[in-house]
């Protein structure tokens, strides 16, 4: 998809619906088998939607911490529409993860009430590129840019998924996600066309995430156990390296050589083993729910 300005993606004059904006949207999911597909083992399916769930949860709370931040206003809205379309995803598919495991848990028990070991999403989420210490807005786009053409290609293989409700979701989701990959493409040319500090943030900026790519394309065991389902990452690498290799291509840069950030014994984000960062992140986004406990508004 595409718009003239950011604003445009947000108004009710487009046939782009975003999930998240207020409580009077549409349900994307309505009328849809919500059964577990025969033969698929329901604690595979949830472990594969909390993965993506994690995945969008996670970044949106981080694409959130530039509002008021960004290098200008349009922007500012740009991101926090991003964040809120991402948002809705992880509302979908916490509650499809909380739904088949069957221990009574909605979306808001597993984004607030889990401890960080009990977070699967890939560690490129969760390391801090926000406007406070160490901030850099051109690490964020890199990391947008790597993110939206990763999961992009990953949702446009799920609209098969054998799971009406991963499919479903999936075919939403992709619509949103190109104008995510869009939108960072646009600011990459940007950056690397613009003044030579700007081309050198964005070539640290691409260094910084890069270490966190690899793991973006690395099966785990929950994705190889439902073949029909689930989608292994590893297919979709040629993918996005053509996207990537477009974008870089056009902007007269070249991928980051650096060495992949190393595993902890094997293990991973999507094992529960994160980065220091990650429990910042979380002390945030669950304070107020923890603080007072069963609340509503």
């Amino acid at each position: 998809m595409s718009f003239d300005n950011a604003y445009d993606a947000i108004t009710g004059d487009n046939d782009e619906g975003h999930w998240a904006f207020g409580t009077g949207f549409d349900d994307p999911l309505s009328g849809v088998d919500r059964a577990v597909p025969s033969g698929v083992d329901s604690g595979n399916l949830s472990a594969y939607c909390l993965m993506l769930g994690d995945d969008a949860l996670v970044y949106a709370q981080r694409l959130t911490e530039w509002c008021s931040h960004a290098p200008e206003l349009e922007e500012d809205v740009a991101l926090a529409n991003i964040a809120l379309d991402l948002l809705g995803q992880a509302r979908l598919l916490l509650s499809r993860a909380g739904e088949v495991e069957g221990a009574g848990r909605d979306e808001d028990a597993l984004a607030y009430l889990r401890d960080e070991y009990e977070f699967r999403n890939v560690r490129l989420v969760e390391i801090d590129c926000g406007p406070g210490p160490g901030g850099d807005f051109a690490a964020t786009i890199a990391r947008l840019l790597v993110f939206s053409a990763w999961r992009l290609a990953v949702f446009e293989r799920l609209v098969a998924s054998a799971d009406p409700i991963l499919a479903a979701i999936a075919a939403k989701g992709v619509k949103e996600l190109a104008y995510h990959r869009d939108h960072a493409a646009q600011w990459t040319l940007r950056l690397a066309g613009g003044t030579d500090y700007s081309r050198e943030r964005m070539i640290d900026g691409l260094a910084r995430v890069w270490p966190l790519v690899d793991e973006l394309f690395t099966p785990h065991k929950v994705e190889l156990a439902l073949p029909d389902v689930a989608v292994d990452p590893a297919t979709v690498r040629s993918d996005v390296d053509s996207v990537l290799d477009t974008v870089f291509d056009a902007a007269s840069l070249s991928r980051p050589q650096v060495a992949p950030m190393a595993a902890v014994a094997g293990r991973t984000g999507r094992d529960g083993v994160h980065t220091e960062a990650h429990g910042y992140l979380l002390a945030e986004l669950q304070h107020l729910h923890r603080s007072l406990p069963g609340a509503t508004w």
